[in-house]
């Protein structure tokens, strides 16, 4: 008989994040588990029930964000009807947040289900306690009553055992498609692809992808960005930004009043599946994160052989060791950031070296199907 995994989760496909796709990536590779998930449906379009490949998807709600209040304190109901019919061998909660709420009173009805936690999570953990408040004693139980911990850095196993978490933590960081991003369609014109965004053949591009958010240091990136042209070294350059949110505003107004608006990209939001495209015809790639929990598009980038330029923190030391697979800046400085995009643009021996490092770094720590049977092996402890 096939073993049955629950798992809950504050959104699933079609709704992307690092998190959903890490869910997906795992699941389509264990096909001797069956697996049930719930979430909030927050868009009234998405459908209360579907399958999404391996995954019955239920979805809690009526369409609108209040769903994930309902998912945190009713979901636990809604997965002990379906418990008391599937009998489910783990519940597996994504990330410490509303859908881990729901995991943690489920582990409470069913203290007999092994209860594994993921942590995905990339907030400040200051914002994350601020956002929790009065409900600190729950939020604090979805650590301590976990039978198991699945974090995908070292700076979120370290976070878990500072809320009290006493079951064993193992790091099983998430991956890259190394065929999407290492061996990119033959068929694609980079200088077609160029052309459309009006970039010239001898500019170099800078890149950044993330959601436009404080945490992602964008804004710090914009003034770097600026502080490069205006040495006069590198006159003729492009700053590719990838992706949307609430600063998208703040941000245009920044690049017009800097006046860098035929330099700088807004590019908005595109498909995970793109995004390869776009580091396709990027000489270096910088995310001066505030937080990060890992920085899935940091891996992206490296697969695709762009050099690599972050902050020293949250998970991004995992990977980025200075001088060897990428390089460092400070944290909210843009000259800091300036300096280090000039000496990968100025220095193609150590480009070549960051590249070629990074290249066998992904291939051998992050690659999705060696995750996911780390992530079957974590199920087989639990699995009586």
């Amino acid at each position: 008989m096939s073993k049955r995994i629950l798992v809950f989760s504050t959104a699933y496909l079609p709704m992307i994040g690092g998190a959903e796709i890490a869910v997906k990536e795992i699941i389509d590779r264990l096909g001797d588990l069956e697996f049930d998930l719930i979430c909030a449906r927050i868009k009234k379009e998405l459908p209360k029930e579907e399958k999404i490949g391996q995954v019955n998807v239920y979805r809690l709600g009526c369409g609108s964000v209040l769903d994930k209040y309902y998912l945190a304190l009713r979901g636990s109901c809604f997965a002990s009807k379906l418990h008391e019919k599937n009998n489910y061998s783990v519940a597996w909660a994504i990330m410490a947040s509303y859908g881990g709420f729901a995991a943690m009173f489920f582990k409470k009805k069913n203290p007999a289900v092994p209860f594994l936690l993921t942590l995905q999570e990339g907030d400040p953990l200051d914002y994350i306690k601020k956002r929790v408040g009065i409900f600190d004693n729950w939020f604090s139980q979805i650590f301590t009553r976990a039978d198991y911990i699945q974090a995908i850095s070292n700076f979120l196993a370290g976070w878990a055992k500072e809320m009290g978490a006493k079951c064993p933590i193992e790091v099983v960081p998430n991956g890259v498609d190394l065929e999407k991003f290492s061996n990119h369609n033959f068929q694609f014109s980079k200088k077609e692809f160029k052309d459309r965004l009006g970039i010239k053949e001898n500019e170099k591009v800078i890149i950044t992808a993330s959601r436009l958010v404080e945490k992602n240091g964008v804004g710090d990136l914009i003034d770097g960005f600026s502080l490069l042209l205006a040495s006069g070294h590198w006159p003729s350059a492009k700053l590719l930004i990838v992706g949307d949110g609430p600063l998208k505003i703040d941000l245009k107004l920044k690049i017009e009043k800097l006046k860098l608006s035929s330099s700088v990209l807004l590019i908005g939001s595109v498909l995970p599946e793109s995004v390869v495209d776009y580091l396709s015809i990027s000489d270096v790639f910088v995310r001066p994160s505030l937080s990060e929990g890992l920085g899935n598009v940091f891996l992206e980038a490296m697969a695709a052989g762009v050099p690599i330029i972050g902050t020293k923190v949250g998970g991004i030391p995992d990977f980025l060791r200075d001088g060897e697979t990428g390089l460092f800046c400070e944290v909210q400085n843009p000259k800091s950031i300036a300096e280090k995009i000039e000496l990968l643009l100025n220095d193609e021996v150590l480009r070549q070296k960051l590249i070629l490092n990074s290249k066998k770094i992904v291939a051998e720590k992050y690659n999705w199907s060696e995750i996911a049977q780390a992530i079957n092996r974590i199920f087989g402890r639990l699995i009586k």
